[in-house]
């Protein structure tokens, strides 16, 4: 059975006349009478009555008529369903982003424009470190990903484009000598106790500030270790050392906490879209889109 034998069916049932039925689908009448004819015998049904003066529906043929026109609904709906993920507007994107990420304004205008834009694609979030989303982009878990850069070797087949850069800033009680100065450099940091992200927490910035105090002549002083920004900063606030955040944390305020900028022309971080090099999904496209607009927008 073919969707045009339903069609060819329901032409006849809606106009009760085979003369009109036809002119209705630019056919000739004999064709059409022996497409209904074999659409009868597959069914195993008479659907019409037929004279020379009239044509009727029979009990079975009205029940057909009813689920032929679901079924012709339904293969519209079908092909209007292809066609919108053919132009990125249905379907599903998987997005991930980092625990600071939705801390930047770019985040909430991405996200906001991007469902106002495509309101029928599901937008799945993941809260993941950098490391976890750049290995589900390459082996095709996630979609996407808004990532801190990785002190590690990208997948081969994973691409970032940077969407925002950030300073880094300390966080220190008010009170410590550090927050008096007007510049301070990571070489200041030497011999003070640190409160850091794990190692294993998976993000960019522990490697990074290892890296800094390195190249200023000194390993770092991890007094304590938290898997939250937030945490961190708590731990600041409670004199347990001080840290190294992006900039993005400063809108967490907290009692006794200041945050300070650092000179380093390196104490900076960014924020960056990474997808797959061979990445041809429409959905993809779109969201590439919005959020290269709006950091064009943000930086003005």
């Amino acid at each position: 059975m073919e969707l045009r034998h339903l069609r060819y069916f329901v032409a006849v049932a809606e106009e009760l006349s085979f003369t009109r039925a036809a002119e209705r689908l630019h056919i000739g009448q004999p064709p059409l009478s022996h497409q209904i004819q074999m659409l009868e015998a597959e069914v195993g049904a008479q659907l019409l009555e037929r004279s020379k003066r009239w044509v009727r529906l029979t009990e079975a043929g009205k029940l057909f008529l009813d689920d032929a026109r679901r079924i012709l609904a339904l293969s519209h709906q079908a092909v209007q369903t292809a066609q919108r993920a053919e132009r990125g507007e249905a379907g599903e994107l998987r997005v991930g982003f980092t625990f600071s990420t939705p801390l930047t304004p770019l985040f909430a205008t991405v996200i906001n424009r991007y469902r106002q834009r495509y309101p029928g694609v599901t937008l799945t979030l993941h809260e993941m470190s950098t490391f976890e989303q750049l290995d589900a982009i390459g082996d095709r878990r996630l979609d996407l990903g808004l990532v801190r850069p990785p002190e590690q070797v990208l997948p081969d087949n994973v691409d970032l484009t940077v969407l925002r850069r950030d300073p880094l800033v300390l966080v220190l009680p008010v009170e410590h000598p550090l927050a008096h100065k007007q510049a301070i450099a990571i070489s200041d940091l030497k011999g003070l106790p640190l409160v850091m992200f794990p190692k294993t927490a998976g993000t960019g910035i522990h490697p990074q500030i290892f890296r800094l105090c390195k190249e200023a002549g000194f390993v770092p002083n991890i007094a304590v270790e938290a898997a939250e920004g937030s945490t961190i900063i708590g731990l600041v606030a409670a004199g347990s050392g001080i840290s190294v955040l992006p900039s993005s944390f400063e809108i967490i305020r907290m009692g006794g906490v200041c945050y300070r900028p650092l000179a380093d022309p390196e104490a900076n971080t960014a924020l960056l879209l990474a997808r797959r090099k061979d990445e041809i999904s429409p959905l993809v496209a779109g969201f590439v889109a919005v959020a290269e607009d709006v950091a064009e927008e943000a930086a003005g």
